[in-house]
């Protein structure tokens, strides 16, 4: 059988891969904090017909004569380049201007945990003054004392020293008259009687290799063996990134590129199919040799 059939059903199911990574860039264009996929070919093992020798008194040396079997998926990759932003006006949609992500998790037996990470902003508030994702998951921080001094509204707050090591909610209450986040991601609200006090403080995580990070699904990544133990920080500090309220980062998907992508890869599985139908003909050629 002839070699170069298989390496034609190589490069088609290589060029497949790339085609599904494709289509899940575009469909999410417009998905929150999405980052886009890459798909990355190497050779195959190559066959070798005759090894290398070295020169002599009389010869020159002779390159070795390889023929290569086809091609592989080397690594499909996720690129943590940031998206644009988008104004929303809200306060609680975030953005963050840096490398650092979110970090969302569950109520379990009181202890805030089952921690993931995402980079979509979207907040919202629950019927208890909680911030929690669209799926309900807290929005994780550290929170203010409980009987923090208050202060007028046009003074500055001057919070506690920021505890990183406990995972906490952030609550607002219901009856407070309205919120902001700054960009060091102090959370303070105006109370029913007028005065500005400290809710707490989000706190970021950042990975020393994001693209090892795993996608979950839901805009979430998880902590992976190579994507290293995530460093958190309050945001503004140890280059974790500023948040910025009111403001939504989109996908950095590029549709330009993406449907350039695509058409390589269109033209990269019907060259592949060519080596096939073509090695086919000449199979063809071979059996009707006897008649």
């Amino acid at each position: 059988m002839l070699r170069s059939m298989y390496s034609g059903i190589s490069g088609l199911r290589n060029f497949q891969t790339k085609l599904d990574v494709i289509g899940n860039n575009i469909a999410n264009v417009n998905t929150y904090g999405f980052k886009k996929g890459r798909t990355i070919f190497k050779d195959l093992i190559s066959q070798t017909v005759a090894g290398a020798s070295g020169g002599n008194a009389t010869r020159g040396g002779v390159n070795a004569k390889q023929i290569g079997l086809g091609s592989q998926i080397s690594a499909i990759d996720t690129i943590h380049t940031g998206g644009s932003t988008q104004f929303t006006g809200n306060t609680l949609d975030l953005a963050i201007a840096g490398d650092g992500f979110f970090q969302v998790g569950e109520m379990n037996a009181g202890t805030l945990g089952n921690v993931q990470y995402t980079r979509a902003g979207n907040f919202y508030m629950d019927n208890k003054g909680h911030l929690v994702d669209a799926n309900g998951k807290y929005l994780v921080g550290v929170a203010g004392p409980p009987a923090y001094a208050a202060v007028a509204v046009d003074d500055v707050i001057s919070p506690p020293a920021v505890p990183l090591g406990v995972n906490t909610q952030i609550l607002i209450p219901t009856t407070a008259q309205s919120m902001s986040v700054a960009q060091d991601g102090a959370v303070s609200f105006v109370d029913e009687d007028g005065f500005l006090r400290y809710a707490g403080h989000l706190v970021l995580a950042k990975f020393p290799n994001p693209g090892g990070m795993q996608k979950v699904g839901s805009n979430y990544f998880q902590q992976s063996p190579n994507s290293g133990v995530a460093v958190k920080n309050i945001p503004t500090q140890g280059g974790i990134g500023d948040v910025e309220s009111g403001f939504l980062e989109m996908s950095n998907v590029d549709l330009a590129e993406e449907f350039t992508e695509m058409i390589v890869a269109q033209r990269g599985f019907q060259a592949n199919t060519r080596i096939i139908t073509t090695s086919d003909e000449i199979l063809q050629e071979l059996v009707n040799l006897k008649r």
